[in-house]
């Protein structure tokens, strides 16, 4: 079987496992996918599937998925007033891909579900999900997912003249002063909420 046919005969594998995963496997994964024992021939083998055009590389030499067609475009069919009520008219303005609207990048994006009330007043209820973003540097302001003093949280970020402070959203919570180390995760770009 040519290198050609045998890459190509792989294809359906690994849109499967994209499809599944919503992202590119790693070298380990591309082992376990195909039966590799080596992560030598798994870097050949994602070389080829890079130079088919199924996979592409960051500028770091991270494998990525081509940003799938997306699975339901939804029709923006305009506004409706939140405060006093006013005739609304139906008219097509637009589609929109929820994944590209709320994800700009994939491959750095991640979910979390919400436990605990420490952000209601920002509109984060428990249950909710959140998209959260790897790699931003946070701004004051920003909610991120932090690991403070060895427990994680999900917090306001702000630095000041004495350092980093986290702020919850709820009066019921203080504000958090990192003591003994803080690791940003990533920032908060979402908040999702199934209402029915």
């Amino acid at each position: 079987m040519s290198p050609k046919s045998l890459v190509n005969e792989r294809i359906p594998v690994l849109n499967g496992f994209i499809l599944k995963h919503g992202r590119a496997p790693t070298l380990d994964e591309l082992c376990t996918l195909f039966s590799v024992k080596s992560k030598n021939t798994a870097s050949v083998m994602a070389a080829k599937f890079v130079e088919a055009g199924v996979l592409s590389r960051t500028a770091t030499g991270r494998l990525t998925a081509p940003r799938q067609s997306p699975a339901c475009k939804l029709r923006l069919l305009g506004s409706v007033a939140a405060g006093f009520p006013s005739p609304a008219e139906e008219s097509l303005l637009d589609t929109m891909s929820l994944d590209e609207y709320l994800v700009t990048r994939p491959e750095a994006t991640f979910m979390l579900r919400v436990e605990g009330d420490s952000m209601v007043d920002a509109g984060i209820l428990p249950g909710d999900t959140v998209l959260v973003e790897r790699g931003r540097s946070p701004r004051n302001g920003d909610i991120v997912i932090a690991c403070v003093d060895a427990a994680w949280t999900m917090k306001y970020f702000f630095k000041d003249a004495k350092g980093v402070r986290l702020e919850p959203a709820n009066k019921k919570y203080e504000t958090i002063r990192p003591k003994r180390g803080l690791s940003v995760e990533g920032v908060v770009s979402s908040v999702i909420r199934k209402l029915v």
